[in-house]
């Protein structure tokens, strides 16, 4: 099994990526929607967010009302570090679930949004970051996510620096330019993960 941690700063294209490596055939091991799951109604993840958070973070249906939860804690280190607290030990548990059912010879992609923030480099074969500048970013987040620029700044300076993310990558893909430049470069990354390349740091 060759164990990859994947990240890349919010609107930097590491879904896309994440979602051409399992076209390859990785075992794509996806923390953001692992965090979701964990706090799906019913949940203890749900319960303890509300208990932190209070009532109002829930929408109508019982869910949880993502975009007035990360108003909270977007910008409010101390908040941030509340929810983080509480979500990410369920997270790293599922997927550790998922991890040991994977296969002896599986290309085991973890896509990691808080890889460098949380300093989890070491616990990888290979870190790779999908990379892209700020500016291109921000137009992103602007563009196709629907973001007001205050929000999509404040998302942006909640997680770690380019410098910290490239500082910690064996591979980086570049994502700054058009989609079409993607498949070259990971056409180039699967072969180096086929072929069980050893971790260079």
């Amino acid at each position: 099994m060759v164990n990859v941690g994947l990240t890349g700063g919010i609107g930097s294209g590491k879904s896309e990526v994440s979602r051409r490596l399992a076209a390859y055939g990785a075992v794509v091991i996806d923390s953001d929607l692992i965090a979701r799951e964990v706090v799906e109604p019913g949940t203890p993840g749900l319960a303890a967010v509300v208990a932190e958070f209070g009532p109002d973070v829930l929408a109508a249906d019982g869910t949880l009302d993502r975009p007035k939860l990360g108003t909270l804690v977007f910008g409010d280190p101390a908040r941030l570090a509340a929810l983080n607290a509480i979500v990410h030990p369920l997270v790293g548990a599922r997927a550790a679930e998922l991890t040991a059912s994977a296969g002896e010879d599986a290309v085991l992609v973890n896509d990691v949004p808080l890889l460098a923030e949380n300093h989890l480099e070491k616990l990888y074969d290979l870190v790779v970051v999908v990379d892209a500048s700020p500016e291109t970013q921000l137009d992103r987040l602007v563009r196709f996510r629907g973001m007001t620029e205050h929000d999509a700044r404040a998302r942006m300076a909640a997680q770690a620096t380019r410098a910290d993310r490239l500082a910690i990558a064996d591979v980086v893909i570049d994502n700054d330019g058009p989609i079409e430049a993607l498949e070259p470069q990971l056409r180039a990354l699967w072969t180096r993960l086929t072929d069980n390349a050893p971790k260079t740091t």
